[in-house]
């Protein structure tokens, strides 16, 4: 397959699965196997280009963004609230992370674990589903302290290929009282740091390959452009989907992509 195809596709993969609770990591672990090619020989592709998903975010959502900046500079209690949490919530990845490294990077070449991972994340999301209690907290701002770093201590599960990021964070968030909605914006903003901070150690960790002619910046250029295009596509799609059908056509989905993906890499 032409090297700027695949960038293409991997770009449309990470796009679509960034912000939907199906592991935007475990696709393009499942992706390289299905293509054909090292997924360790653009591992950094794949962590480069997630930064695109992210600006499409700050795009989307810069009104937000830019409000909690000036309520800073007010010094209102509401937008203090809001970067707290995020700050709060934010810190278990850094902390587990830095821990974790290498063991997380072994965990990226083993595709079994994300088709593992697809289908008891899916049956998870169903369990949460069925017994949600009461949504008690409709805004960012409003969710307490503690609540939100206990969503940063499940958005780590992700770090374990298939689980998902914004699936952990979601359905923590979720089981914790928070709207779904709410749920899926807090997880769509947590992503900002959490996916700079993995792809600053990424870089530096990588720094020696990345300063070599081996690297191909016009591919993950490619890459970067074509999921921050489709990653603005998905996040309206997505908030639609969930405010009116919730998460169980993602858990489907999840259990019957996992399955498949386990029996062809048993079969193969």
């Amino acid at each position: 397959m032409p090297l700027i195809l695949t960038a293409i596709l991997l770009g449309i993969v990470e796009g679509l699965t960034e912000f939907v609770p199906v592991s935007s990591t475990g696709h393009l672990i499942l992706a390289s196997e299905l293509f054909g090619y090292s997924s360790q020989q653009w591992a950094t592709f794949n962590i480069v280009i997630q930064l695109g998903a992210i600006l499409a975010v700050i795009v989307l959502y810069w009104r937000t963004f830019w409000a909690v900046v000036m309520g800073l500079l007010r010094s209102e209690p509401g937008a203090w609230r809001f970067t707290l949490n995020l700050l709060i919530a934010f810190l278990p990845a850094v902390a587990i992370g830095l821990v974790a490294h290498s063991a997380i990077e072994a965990m990226l070449g083993a595709p079994k674990i994300v088709a593992v991972a697809l289908v008891l994340g899916g049956i998870a999301i169903l369990v949460i589903e069925r017994f949600i209690g009461t949504q008690r907290f409709h805004g960012i701002a409003d969710i307490p302290y503690r609540r939100a770093l206990a969503i940063g201590f499940l958005q780590c599960l992700a770090m374990v290929p298939g689980v998902s990021r914004s699936g952990a964070s979601i359905m923590g968030a979720l089981a914790l009282g928070v709207e779904r909605r709410t749920a899926a914006e807090f997880s769509f903003f947590l992503a900002v740091p959490t996916m700079i901070g993995a792809t600053s150690l990424e870089l530096w960790s990588n720094r020696d390959t990345l300063a070599t002619a081996s690297v191909d910046w016009s591919l993950i250029g490619i890459g970067f452009v074509v999921s921050f295009v489709v990653a603005m596509l998905v996040i309206r799609w997505f908030v639609g989907i969930v405010s009116k059908h919730g998460f169980a056509p993602f858990a489907w989905y999840r259990i019957v992509a996992g399955s498949a993906a386990l029996i062809w890499l048993m079969l193969r």
